[in-house]
């Protein structure tokens, strides 16, 4: 890994027994006779926080690694952290606002907007020099994604999950308010991996002039208190 990215290790253990002899020589066996197949293209890193569509309370970490397959579509697969121990907990695909206008009502309504996470700095892409990151973010504007999770390990500012994965895939949202991500768990994140979203959001300014109304800025915006519009986010 860039070695200028703080590692982030996952938030709790799995269950089971660690691996026996015939397991490792299984991997390495892998490793030298079978290929990786599609999984070297997912290399576009970056972290943001997430919440249940359904449960806003429940929130965490994101470390999404993304393969872009053009310019209107990608797809990521999401971690919990972003080392060699780090759980696989979901998955996201990520559409332009053109695409997105292709989807019908009823589809539409999985896909959450991105540019309260663009615009506030709350999206983050760890180890791209700053005028890098600025362009994938400009990419992003005005963009949705459509994000499962699979498997709740917990959150790195210590609350508990599970040890193995549970129940239904649970259809995540995003922020698009200052206020709606808990405090503990946005300053725990920056913190431990030296991010400066406020010197972010005062890069990404510039951006606010592209931004469109999406639609689902304002879907949960009941399911909060105390929370502040951001210059650029706006409901459809």
């Amino acid at each position: 890994m860039n070695a200028t990215i703080p590692p982030r290790h996952a938030p709790r253990r799995p269950a089971g027994q660690d691996k026996s002899g015939w397991l490792a020589v299984l991997e390495q066996g892998a490793n030298v006779l079978q290929s990786s197949g599609p999984l070297p293209g997912f290399d576009v890193y970056v972290v943001g926080l997430h919440c249940a569509k359904n449960d806003p309370a429940m929130q965490m970490e994101a470390h999404h690694y993304c393969r872009v397959v053009n310019e209107d579509f990608l797809q990521c697969v999401i971690f919990d952290g972003n080392t060699a121990d780090a759980n696989l907990i979901g998955i996201e695909y990520i559409v332009s606002g053109g695409l997105f206008e292709t989807l019908d009502e009823a589809e539409s309504g999985y896909w959450h907007p991105h540019n309260y996470e663009v615009l506030s700095g709350q999206l983050a892409a760890p180890g791209l020099p700053a005028v890098a990151e600025k362009a994938l973010m400009k990419q992003l504007m005005n963009s949705y994604g459509k994000t499962w999770h699979t498997w709740h390990t917990g959150r790195h500012d210590g609350e508990p999950g599970d040890a193995l994965p549970r129940g239904e895939a649970t259809l995540m949202w995003s922020f698009n308010r200052d206020g709606e991500a808990d405090e503990s768990l946005s300053l725990n994140r920056d913190e431990a991996m030296r991010l400066d979203t406020a010197g972010k959001r005062d890069h990404r300014h510039d951006l606010v002039g592209l931004a469109r109304p999406q639609h689902g800025v304002d879907t949960l915006r009941d399911a909060f208190r105390g929370t502040t519009p951001v210059e650029g986010v706006l409901n459809a």
